[in-house]
């Protein structure tokens, strides 16, 4: 049975991990699965407990220990259960408590790419998408809409930081992902070569003269389909694009150009997912 510990001390190391260490500091660079990070809400740590996270301990509201974080309490186990009021947790934390619970988990060693491909159909390549926003809410269209897997190219965000896993409602924890060219330089060239020996065709979600129509019938028609896409902002790099055997865009109207790259994301794989 976990142990109900009132906060007292805000010095305490065992408060380390929500108030002192920064995200960054807590996915311990050199070796990730070594590392821990935090989950927010009741359903994002119920999903990560359900694809094998193990918990550390849990912050929360003194409240939701008899209410909607019961039910995380019982299957977290004995592990430490800090609580106060919503007011001294979010002068703790620095931020103010979505549904009032937080859960330190630790880290697991990450696969390998080829892995969760194997099988896939469709899968989602996400390539430097810095905005945990926007990370959280692809992986979330991702889940719901026909993604096999996602992959991620070194410059995107973690899908594991606090914002993203909430955004995504726990389909972080739910969609497999992996990254795709951790050396410098490997990507595009060498991971679009990856993706092709694994029998992807590959589609660059961007504007360009000859770029072809979400509809196109050589899309929904290919076996295994890498969905590309970009950056907010910037979009993808010229040598992705390239690389890629289709250009593809979304049509418009009302003269916009371009939608931002969640909403992007979620029509693409409405229109090609493997449903």
């Amino acid at each position: 049975m976990s142990q109900i510990i009132e906060i007292t001390d805000f010095s305490a190391p065992e408060l380390d991990v929500y108030a002192r260490l920064t995200e960054g500091q807590l996915f311990h660079n050199n070796k990730p699965e070594m590392g821990m990070f935090i989950a927010e809400s009741p359903n994002v740590i119920l999903r990560a407990l359900d694809a094998g996270y193990e918990p550390v301990s849990l912050l929360m509201e003194r409240r939701h220990a008899e209410g909607q974080a019961k039910e995380v309490i019982r299957r977290c186990g004995e592990i430490p259960v800090y609580t106060s009021t919503l007011n001294v947790l979010t002068k703790l934390t620095g931020f103010p408590l979505t549904r009032g619970v937080l859960c330190a988990m630790r880290r697991r060693a990450e696969p390998d790419f080829r892995e969760i491909c194997r099988g896939a159909k469709r899968i989602a390549v996400l390539e430097d998408i810095m905005n945990p926003t926007n990370l959280g809410a692809i992986f979330r269209s991702a889940a719901a809409l026909g993604m096999d897997a996602v992959l991620l190219t070194p410059g995107c965000s973690d899908p594991l930081y606090r914002r993203s896993a909430r955004v995504s409602m726990g389909t972080v924890f739910q969609v497999p992902w992996a990254h795709i060219g951790e050396e410098t330089g490997q990507w595009p060239h060498l991971g679009m070569e990856w993706l092709r020996e694994m029998g992807f065709s590959t589609a660059a979600m961007a504007l360009r003269d000859d770029s072809v129509s979400i509809d196109d019938p050589r899309l929904i028609g290919s076996e295994k389909l890498a969905i590309v896409l970009g950056t907010e902002g910037d979009g993808l790099s010229d040598g992705t694009i390239a690389d890629c055997d289709y250009t593809v865009r979304i049509p418009m109207s009302h003269c916009v150009d371009s939608l931002n790259v969640a909403a992007a994301s979620a029509v693409a794989f409405w229109q090609l997912g493997n449903r």
